[in-house]
Formats: structure tokens, C-alpha cells, sequence
């Protein structure tokens, strides 16, 4: 019995290590932000290490990352979002573009999510 756990634990280990994702780096990303009031949507390019104003917002992409060989897949990115005339950060950390509710940024009036890394 004591022998069947190791092995079980042994394979469940492997198992979780096989499913680790290997990723690369991009050279940006696709954001996409929604004014909740208006209803406005619009789609923003970041360059890595770059910072773009979207409304009362400022945006800063340190990285985004994507599946080894799957360019259009499932994107990471770290973000670093402030508002004007506020103090500290309103979300600091990884979006994950598959999951969005994952991570999310909590404002009453902005929706700030991953759509996709850019690679050129």
C-alpha cells in the first residue's frame, strides 16, 4: 500500500512537471480596454517596458509571454496599471488572456484584459 502511494505520488509529480508550459518572450502585446460607463472599447498595442494612457489610466506592460512555438497562443502579461490623480497601483501583476476573470483588474469604471502577445 505504502509502495502504490510513492508510485502514485511519483507519477502525479512527473505528470504536473510535463504540464508546465514553456514560453518565450514577446516583444509586446494586445490590450483591450473597456470604459464601462460609455460602452467604448478600443484595442492597444504596448511595446515591453512601454506605458500608454487608455482614458484616466496608465498602462505599463513589463512583459508578455507565450507557449514556445505557439505565437497565437494563450498570452501572460505583466502589467502595472495606475490612475490619474490616485495613489498606488489599481492592479500590479500577471493577466492571463485565457482567463481573464483570473486576475482581473477591480475598477468601477475601466476593464483592462490580455488579447494576444506580438511577436514582430
Amino acid at each position: 500500500m505504502r509502495a502504490a502511494a510513492l508510485v502514485l505520488g511519483l507519477l502525479l509529480t512527473g505528470t504536473a512537471a510535463s504540464a508546465q508550459e514553456q514560453t518565450q518572450t514577446a516583444s509586446g502585446a494586445v490590450l483591450r480596454g473597456l470604459d464601462k460607463f460609455s460602452g467604448a472599447v478600443v484595442d492597444i498595442e504596448l511595446p515591453a517596458g512601454r506605458t500608454v494612457q487608455f482614458e484616466r489610466l496608465n498602462i505599463t506592460l513589463t512583459e508578455c509571454r507565450y507557449p514556445v512555438g505557439n505565437p497565437s497562443g494563450n498570452a501572460y502579461a505583466g502589467l502595472q496599471i495606475t490612475e490619474v490623480g490616485r495613489e498606488g497601483a489599481v492592479f500590479s501583476g500577471w493577466m492571463v488572456a485565457s482567463s481573464p476573470a483570473l486576475n482581473a483588474m477591480e475598477h468601477a469604471r475601466y476593464d483592462v484584459w490580455v488579447m494576444r502577445c506580438v511577436t514582430s
